[in-house]
């Protein structure tokens, strides 16, 4: 089973050694949708809440300050519960 990893909280120290700071930025309002990792995305939280589910797996929430990583061939559904706006970077 694909997992999603969430760190809550990550220190600014580590957010700035991966460069967080400068990955592009994405922001998606609420909504409910399929989504399918075709490569490993690491993101950082900067607003908002949402569950993500993995097919067959059990759901996951995610909101501010989390940084999260989902693993390359991840199926899930997106469903974001309050506007979300996070940092993110592939491979």
């Amino acid at each position: 089973m694909m997992q999603i990893h969430v760190e809550h909280d990550p220190s600014p120290m580590k957010l700035d050694v991966i460069g967080v700071y400068d990955w592009p930025i994405w922001d998606k309002e609420v909504s409910r949708f399929p989504w399918k990792y075709d490569q490993k995305e690491t993101c950082y939280i900067l607003e908002g809440e949402a569950i993500v589910t993995p097919d067959g797996g059990e759901p996951v929430k995610i909101t501010e300050n989390d940084l999260v990583s989902f693993p390359a061939g991840l199926s899930c559904t997106w469903e974001i519960l309050s506007p979300v706006r996070k940092h993110y970077n592939f491979g």
